[in-house]
């Protein structure tokens, strides 16, 4: 049993390094080269992971070869613009200035059916607003609506808009992250001030706060239990 939590344990341990090697991406980003990788990742990792006689060795040395591979290809894929077309595929057009590409098509073996309903995914329900749809190497469609019918945006309107960064969190689950707080070139002594203004006594009882950069903070009080 004790051999088992250990071959268990590293084989785990190596299947979270190898991933992490791979980058970070949804499983619905993968190209297809990578979801095979990773599907024979987990087939050589629970084989000897259930059985004791075969080697660690052996599944070990499989599930460096595949990851040494991925980053190979993902490398040539990089450099390389005709590596990248046979590795990874190219895009497709299925709706070109409002048309659907019907050749397309049939070619990719993709129904109107499916089309509509990723249309409808995207908040586009009607093909007629459709300037392009281009299907992903990846899978994923995506949409550029027609000029007309695309969201107001403030420039659009001329109207001059103020920057907007990412919020510095402050505190998660009671703990005050400092260093968040000194690159914000603030003190804990400022936070628990501010805090006792909106009427939070103790910081341990703040599930999470952040402070955007028009230098307001946001909080929420943890729930009580009970």
């Amino acid at each position: 049993m004790l051999l088992i939590i250990i071959r268990t344990i590293i084989l785990f341990s190596l299947i979270a390094v190898a991933l992490r090697l791979m980058g970070k991406r949804q499983i619905g980003q993968l190209q297809p080269f990578e979801l095979v990788i990773i599907i024979l990742l987990a087939e050589l990792a629970v084989i000897p992971m259930a059985d004791i006689g075969v080697p660690l060795v052996s599944g070990i040395v499989a599930i460096i070869t595949l990851v040494l591979f991925q980053v190979t290809l993902s490398y040539l894929s990089l450099k390389s613009e005709r590596a990248r077309g046979i590795i990874c595929g190219r895009p497709s057009v299925l709706i070109e200035n409002g048309k659907i590409i019907d050749q397309e098509l049939r070619r990719l073996r993709y129904n109107i059916n499916d089309l509509l309903e990723q249309l409808r995914v995207k908040n586009v329900p009607n093909i007629a607003d459709v300037e392009f749809a281009i299907l992903e190497t990846s899978g994923d469609l995506s949409v550029i609506p027609k000029s007309q019918k695309r969201p107001v945006i403030p420039e659009d309107l001329n109207i001059s808009t103020t920057y907007e960064g990412l919020p510095t969190t402050l505190i998660i689950d009671g703990l005050v992250l400092r260093e968040n707080l000194a690159k914000c070139s603030l003190n804990e002594e400022w936070l628990q001030s501010e805090l006792e203004k909106l009427g939070v006594k103790d910081v341990k009882d703040v599930l999470f706060a952040s402070l955007d950069t028009g230098g307001r903070l946001f909080y929420q009080k943890k729930s009580k239990v009970g």
